[in-house]
C-alpha cells in the first residue's frame, strides 16, 4: 500500500523541523515582528548542533548549544528591526544569506572539510519507543519511534496555543502586535515583548536545525535546511500564527516531502520528488489568497444602484 505506517511515519519527521520554526515565527507574527529569517537561523542551529555535539560526544548538549546560539543569531533581528526600527524583511534575508557564507566559512575552519561533515563519531537524536503505544497497530507505529525533538514539538503546540489564548503573557504579547501604543499606555513595554518574541523564535529555529541535522539524519552539509525555513513562513501564514493552524499547514507539507521521498523510491526523478513540497507552497499559497479575496469581496457591501427615473447629479 502507498499510504501505508511508514508513509506517515516520515512524515510526522518531516514535519518537525518546519513546526518548530514556524512556530517561532508566528510568536515573532503575533508581536508584530514579519520574521523571514528563519532559514538561515536554522541553519545556525544545524551547525552548532553538528559542532557540540561531535566535540563533546553529548548529542542533547548540541541541542541545547543550537537552541542558545540561534536565539543569540536572531538578535540581530532584533536589534535592527525593534531598536532601530529597520526593515525586518531586508534584515531577514541578510541574515538568511549571512548564516550560508557563516557556516560554510565554519565548515571549512573548524572541521577542514568543504561541502558535507559526516564522521562515524558523530552522535544523533536516538529514537524513543512509547510503552503501549507502540503496540496499537497501525497508531502505534506512527506515532511511536521518534526523537524527542518531535514529541517536544507537539508539546509545545499546545502550550503555545494555551499561552496566547489565555496566559497574560501571551495576550500582552498580542496586544504589542496589534497595536503596540496602546500596551505601551497600559504599562506593558512594546521593545521587551517584541524581544523576548525574537529570542523564542530563535530558540525554537535552533531546536529545529539541530532535529535536522541530529534527528532527521547525523551530518552538516552547506546548506542544508534547503528551503524549509521558507516553507516555515509559509506555514505562518497558512496557519494564520495560530498554533494549530501552523501544525496543520506543516503536516501538510510534510506529508508532501514524505510522499515526494516515496515516488522517489518508485523511480520518479529525483529533482521532481525533490519539489514537491515547494509545489504544495505554491498551490497552498494560491488557493489560500484566492479564498481570503473571495472573502474579502463578500464582506464589502455592494454599491447602491440609482432608483429607477432618478438621474445622479
Amino acid at each position: 500500500m502507498f499510504f501505508d505506517s511508514d508513509l506517515f511515519l516520515a512524515a510526522l519527521g518531516a514535519l518537525t523541523p518546519i513546526l518548530l520554526a514556524a512556530l517561532g515565527g508566528a510568536v515573532c507574527e503575533r508581536a508584530g515582528v514579519f520574521n523571514i529569517a528563519l532559514e538561515g537561523t536554522m541553519l545556525m542551529g544545524c551547525f552548532t548542533a553538528v559542532a557540540v555535539s561531535w566535540f563533546t560526544g553529548s548529542p542533547w548538549l548540541g541541542v541545547l548549544v543550537a537552541a542558545l546560539a540561534a536565539a543569540a543569531y536572531s538578535l540581530i533581528l532584533a536589534v535592527g528591526a525593534v531598536t532601530f526600527k529597520g526593515d525586518a524583511v531586508v534584515l531577514g534575508v541578510a541574515m538568511n544569506l549571512l548564516a550560508v557564507g557563516l557556516t560554510g566559512f565554519l565548515l571549512r575552519t573548524v572541521f577542514g572539510v568543504r561541502g558535507t561533515f559526516d564522521d562515524p563519531g558523530l552522535k544523533g537524536l536516538g529514537a524513543i519507543d512509547i510503552p503501549v503505544v507502540q503496540d496499537i497497530p497501525f497508531l502505534g507505529s506512527v506515532l511511536s519511534g521518534h526523537t524527542g525533538l518531535t514529541y517536544l514539538s507537539w508539546i509545545t503546540v499546545a502550550v503555545a496555543a494555551v499561552l496566547l489564548s489565555r496566559h497574560p503573557w501571551g495576550l500582552r504579547l498580542r496586544g504589542v502586535g496589534e497595536s503596540p501604543d496602546a500596551a505601551a499606555t497600559l504599562g506593558v513595554s512594546p521593545v521587551k515583548y517584541k524581544y523576548a518574541a525574537v529570542l523564542v523564535s530563535g530558540a525554537l529555529c535552533g531546536l529545529a536545525g539541530a532535529q535536522l541535522a541530529l534527528g532527521s539524519v547525523t551530518l552538516f552539509t552547506e546548506d542544508m535546511t534547503a528551503g524549509r525555513g521558507w516553507i516555515a513562513v509559509v506555514a505562518v501564514m497558512l496557519g494564520r500564527a495560530l498554533p494549530v493552524g501552523v501544525l496543520l499547514a506543516g503536516l501538510l507539507f510534510g506529508i508532501a516531502e514524505a510522499t515526494g521521498f516515496r515516488l522517489q523510491g518508485l523511480g520518479l526523478p529525483q529533482q521532481a520528488t525533490d519539489a514537491a513540497p515547494y509545489v504544495v507552497t505554491l498551490i497552498a499559497l494560491f488557493l489560500t489568497t484566492a479564498e481570503r479575496r473571495r472573502r474579502t469581496r463578500a464582506r464589502t457591501p455592494a454599491r447602491t444602484q440609482p432608483h429607477a427615473g432618478v438621474t445622479e447629479a
